[in-house]
Parts: C-alpha cells; structure tokens; sequence
C-alpha cells in the first residue's frame, strides 16, 4: 500500500482567499473555536471577544482600559502597552472544564479566570513565594488540570530576546496546587499535547525551535528533545497540529506560516514578511542587539505579529489566524482537518 501524500506538500495559503472576521479588535494574540461555530480571541481591554459570522461581536471586559493605565502614559499608548506591557493584557487563553476562561494576562503577569459573563479572579500569583514572571499561555488535559508557560522572568521582556536567558517554564495547576514541573527555556510560548497526551510540544521563541518532553500520568516532564529543526530561522510563537501529524507553527514579526511535516521537513505556508525588515530584525538577532525600535518596524500586513493558529469550523479546516497587532482576524481554507482540542472532544 503506498504512503499517504502529505496534503500539504505542493500546496499554500492564497491570499486571495483569505477572509476576515471582527472589527477594530484589540490584541487577538489567542483564537478558540467552538463546534457551534463561536469564535473567541483574547483582547487588550482586559477580557475577550465572542465572534460569529452570523452575530454581531461582543465585547466581554471586566474592566475599563482607563482603570489599568497610568495617566501619564502618554501618546503612544498602543505601543507602550503592547511592548512595554502595560496593564491587563490577555495573551493565551484556554477553556476550563466548567466553560470559562483561564486567561494568562501578559500585562499583569497572572493566571486569571473569567466567566462568560465577565467575572474576572486571579488564580495565580506566585510559586514558591516568587511572582510568576511574564505569563504566556494556559492549556487543560484531558484530565483537567492546567498547564501554563511562563516565557521570563527578566523584566522588561524584550531584553530576554538579546540575552537568551533560559528562565522560562511550565507550570502545573491540578488537586495538589501548582508547582513547576520543567525550566530552562528559552522564551517559553505556546504548548500542546498529541492526541494520547504522551508528549507536550513547547515553543522556544527565542531559540527559534520546538521542544517536546514526555508525560508521566502525575504530570511530571521528562526525555525533553527537539523536535524538528535545531531553528526554524525565525520566533516561532504559536501552533497546532492537523490530523495528518503536521506542526503548524507561526512565526511572529516576520508573519511567516509554516508546518514541519512528521518526518522533520519545513514548508512555507505562507510568507507576508517584509524583506528589508525581516533581513534587519535577523542581523539584529544574531549580534545580540534587538530592539523595541526594532520589533515595532517589523511587521506584516495580512495579520500583523503574527502569533497564533487555531483550527475550527464544522470540518475542523478552517484556520484562524492570531495577531498581536491586528484588528481583526483572517481566516482560510485548509486542505487538512486540525487535531481537535480538548474542549471539542
């Protein structure tokens, strides 16, 4: 019996069909799918958006931006707030076993929960008598305990990109408490599990490549590896799997889309990269001299700072694309189904 044909091999995004979904969105850095068609992305007013192609968007914000921004902040808030990290800012966002949000707030530095009616607590603060450092992104197992990254702990935290600091981590929240259950990475993002739960996939932004660590049934990490590439020649920040065994993974300021193919190839999806920037931000990269200057310049224009994938619709081919710097969300056809998140299992 031949081998199947990769579905993505020879094929790539069109930009001609690409779409879009929302308005004058702020931060959408997370986009969850749900099998009623619900769209929902993490926004920079403290809260989310729920979004439908057949509703009108709505705006769940315990907060007013105004209660969480120093008056002084100037005119360049946008940029203050979203380099600097000023106030409540949402980032990784995830589905707890009752619905709700669990929200790690990249501005405050916790682990949040909110209603979907807007209720916002703080779940988590410090661990071990420390602040937790910059919060990235929260995800439940199938046993319903939530994992969570924390990218740094060097403030501020574009300093990490220049000195490569391995302080970043995963935590554990189950019956127990929390606890780190593994450290020393460098520029911890996004995490996911394979279908069995067996590996959990980890993001080194800062490295440019993927890690992956065993799962023992108490949640402790072990055998950690790269996956694919030692680099992907870029900030790798957000991804996710299709059924065909595919890492989708998206790289930020560059707003480049790839995959790794299951036997460790890296396709081009997509490339809404600007060359000159792109060259800039590079040299700038490997001499250790990255700046928020820098990072402001570089940028696509399709879904700028590109941070995030989510599979969604009733097939599972519909990606969502998350941004930092965009107002709203493209979205497109795959020639593949995603690997279904917990929440649609």
């Amino acid at each position: 019996m031949a081998p199947l044909q990769n579905p993505l091999k020879n094929w790539q995004v069109s930009r001609e069909n690409i779409q879009y979904l929302g308005h004058d969105l702020q931060r959408p850095e997370c986009i969850l799918t749900e099998p009623n068609g619900t769209v929902w992305a993490a926004d920079a007013r403290g809260g989310v958006v729920k979004l439908s192609l057949k509703e009108a968007q709505e705006v769940i914000n315990p907060l007013k931006v105004s209660d969480f921004l120093p008056e002084n902040i100037g005119k360049d808030a946008d940029s203050q707030r979203y380099i600097a990290a000023v106030g409540s800012l949402p980032n990784g966002i995830c589905f707890d076993a009752n619905g709700d949000f669990i929200i790690a707030n990249w501005g405050t530095n916790h682990i949040e929960k909110m209603t979907r009616d807007g209720k916002l607590t703080t779940v988590v603060t410090e661990i071990d008598g420390k602040p937790l450092g910059k919060t990235n992104f929260p995800l439940r197992d199938s046993k319903g305990r939530i994992w969570f990254t924390v990218t740094t702990q060097t403030e501020p935290w574009s300093a990490q990109i220049n000195t490569r600091a391995t302080d970043g981590y995963i935590a554990l929240m189950d019956e127990k408490g929390v606890r780190i259950v593994a450290d020393g990475f460098c520029g911890t993002n996004e995490i996911r599990f394979d279908d069995n739960e067996e590996w959990l996939y980890v993001v080194e932004s800062t490295a440019w490549k993927i890690s992956r660590l065993r799962v023992k049934p108490n949640g402790d990490l072990y055998d950690r590896e790269v996956y694919g590439p030692s680099t992907l020649g870029g900030f790798p920040d957000g991804f996710a799997f299709d059924v065909f065994g595919n890492l989708w993974v998206t790289l930020i300021f560059t707003d480049e889309l790839i995959a790794i193919t299951p036997d460790g190839e890296v396709l081009t999806l997509l490339d809404d990269s600007n060359p000159e920037t792109k060259k800039r931000l590079i040299e700038a990269y490997e001499n250790r001299c990255v700046t928020p200057e820098i990072l402001a310049a570089t940028q696509g224009t399709i879904c700028p700072w590109m941070a995030s994938l989510s599979f969604g619709g009733a097939d599972m081919k519909t990606v969502y694309l998350g941004s930092l710097r965009g107002t709203k969300i493209p979205y497109f056809k795959s020639p593949v189904a995603g690997q279904k998140m917990i929440h649609w299992r």
